[in-house]
């Protein structure tokens, strides 16, 4: 039996000393010292020494690039330099997706000796069933995860690209935990929602009389924001005039409330959202190619449901335990086989009030094929849906009540997309809405 090269004391003390869970392996993967941090984080007793990093982490049985990963050890050995990745570790607490910093020593010779290896867990993002945040192991979905762990600990200005119901506002909150000004507020601003008279009032603040009802100052959701992350989600809707002044408090980091001269200085990292293709908005006009400058510095794409098939058992399991808590409901085969063949429009939301609606229909503990809506096991059927009933409309969105608003979900029997439509209310805006009727 090979004899374990050991380590030199040096090393071994000097992890000693960090917070954050760091090994030492060599080039053939195996760990030859880990600290305290590493050691709580693989849980009690864990015998690390001399074992493989893939074998503990991964519980592969051989290294990640030959398990379809991307190993950080096996590309330093060709850049010669420091890597980054993400990736999906086994921890006392369950898995959790960890940024992995890797960085190689070199011997007395030059030649890379040993590596160091830093985990940083990656908030809000887990592997398995039962988190309220970010959820997958699928390619693009990792991808996405990675891009995230890049520009988090940044001040970057992030725009998030996706459709309806990718959980563009959980990876908002993700970066934002993830970043230097995690202990700060996070304020999600819904630009569809907002009318061009209320957009500024709303992002800015006022002064006390700076127009009719105005009777006292009122102070602004960048104010409201300052030392941590303002998102603006539906980039797209913000009225030609706004973006102006959008676009003057990126560039100057300065705005005014509404009624007053006073420059103020804003303090915020900006996270922005958007379903629609903002180059196609530039290039008819509709939105400010300066501003697309402005807030395009690290795009970010969210994967469609569509896209992570294989993540919809996981998804599909959490989702349960979030619309039924009490039930512990499962899915039948046949049940997942028509969950994983529909294409989801809607998404990750679409999947969750499909869920919700059969653990409704489901009188036992097993979600079975006929409690889903028919539509979603019959491809290219229409859905039968009676007309839905009309409430006398109100003259705009902010007029509906929420005892209406409760009223007509209860009775409505088309989809969430339609209501919001008939209601002239963003889908997202009605789905916050509903959320908040709970």
């Amino acid at each position: 039996m090979t004899a374990i090269p050991q380590p030199l004391p040096e090393l071994v003390s000097f992890l000693e000393t960090l917070p954050e869970p760091h090994i030492l392996c060599d080039r053939s993967y195996r760990i030859l010292a880990a600290n305290a941090a590493y050691r709580a984080n693989c849980g009690p007793g864990a015998d690390l020494i001399g074992r493989k990093c893939f074998e503990v982490s991964h519980r592969y049985p051989v290294p990640c690039d030959q398990a379809g990963e991307s190993c950080p050890l096996a590309r330093s050995l060709v850049s010669g330099q420091r890597e980054r990745v993400v990736h999906l570790h086994h921890t006392s607490t369950g898995e959790s997706y960890e940024n992995i910093e890797l960085s190689p020593i070199r011997g007395s010779d030059g030649e890379i000796a040993w590596f160091i290896e830093k985990l940083e867990p990656l908030p809000g993002a887990r592997g398995l069933a039962g988190t309220q945040g970010l959820l997958g192991r699928a390619p693009a979905f990792r991808h996405m995860l990675e891009l995230v762990a890049r520009v988090a600990p940044s001040d970057a200005t992030v725009l998030l690209q996706g459709e309806t119901g990718t959980g563009k506002e959980l990876v908002a909150q993700a970066i934002h935990e993830a970043s230097r000004r995690s202990a700060r507020p996070f304020v999600a601003v819904d630009c569809s929602g907002l009318t061009e008279t209320l957009f500024e009032s709303e992002l800015f603040g006022h002064e006390r009389g700076a127009f009719t009802g105005a009777s006292a100052r009122k102070i602004g959701l960048v104010e409201a924001a300052s030392g941590g992350t303002l998102f603006l989600d539906e980039l797209g809707d913000i009225p030609l005039p706004m973006q102006v002044k959008l676009l003057r408090l990126l560039e100057t980091g300065t705005y005014r409330r509404v009624g007053s001269t006073e420059l103020i200085r804003a303090d915020i990292r900006l996270i922005s959202a958007t379903h629609q293709p903002l180059k196609a908005l530039v290039a008819q006009g509709r939105f400010r190619q300066d501003l697309f400058y402005r807030v395009n510095a690290f795009p970010i794409c969210l994967p469609a449901l569509r896209e992570r098939p294989d993540d919809i058992p996981l998804l599909a399991e959490a989702l349960l335990g979030r619309v039924a808590p009490e039930r512990k409901l499962k899915l039948a085969a046949d049940a997942l086989a028509c969950l994983q063949a529909y294409d989801y429009p809607g998404n990750v939301r679409e999947l969750r009030n499909i869920l919700e609606r059969a653990s409704l229909m489901c009188d036992g503990d097993t979600v079975q094929r006929r409690h889903l809506p028919e539509e979603l096991c019959e491809p290219g059927r229409a859905p039968a849906v009676a007309p839905p009933p009309r409430l006398a409309a109100p003259e705009t969105p902010r007029e509906l009540s929420d005892a209406e608003l409760a009223s007509l979900v209860r009775g409505y029997r088309g989809s969430r997309k339609a209501l919001a439509a008939e209601l002239g209310l963003s889908e997202r805006t009605l789905y916050r809405r509903i959320k908040a009727l709970s």
